[in-house]
């Protein structure tokens, strides 16, 4: 069985992903780790700590499944557009589940900056990544805008509708500043 510390992030990680922050308790993810309330605080302080260390690790975990699925790609054109794909990915694997990020903050209040502030620099991270392969702020902010929003729609209308409208969109628009 893996250490307390290791079945609290992996319970929180599977809880916060398909429940969401606010219907997940503290004694759920105690109970469902098989942990000590004493043990779960001795790692975790509260949990607003528990969030910014799933978001970390969400991160971490999305990342690498994005380089994996574009790491074929040749042009910096391809691997914006496999992105998109990942998307689409995602959803199939996730059911349209949507950004563990976006849906945290749905639902924490502003006054919890920490956590405002994690999800903000992994959010700034993804928008270097587009504007290192787009070459041009304009048009990464662009792409960028169209990533985030084509999550969002995915997940409330549970369709790859809108992340294929963007596909064409970003081909457009990088034929066109050529």
């Amino acid at each position: 069985m893996a250490r307390p510390r290791e079945r609290i992030l992996s319970t929180t990680l599977l809880l916060f992903h398909t429940q969401g922050f606010n219907s997940t308790g503290i004694n759920q993810i105690i109970e469902e780790a098989k942990v000590s309330k004493a043990s779960f605080y001795q790692h975790f302080k509260s949990k607003d700590d528990l969030c910014i260390e799933f978001l970390n690790k969400r991160y971490d975990y999305w990342v690498s499944e994005l380089e994996k699925f574009i790491s074929g790609a040749l042009t910096s054109e391809e691997k914006i557009l496999r992105s998109f794909d990942f998307l689409i990915e995602m959803n199939a694997r996730e059911n349209f589940r949507g950004c563990s990020f976006w849906n945290i903050l749905s639902e924490i209040p502003a006054d919890k900056e920490e956590i405002h502030v994690v999800l903000r620099y992994h959010k700034n991270k993804l928008r270097l990544f587009f504007n290192d392969e787009a070459k041009d702020e304009a048009i990464a902010a662009h792409i960028y805008l169209l990533f985030e929003s084509s999550i969002l729609t995915s997940q409330l209308y549970r369709s790859n509708e809108f992340i294929e409208t963007s596909k064409t969109i970003i081909k457009n628009i990088l034929h066109s500043s050529h």
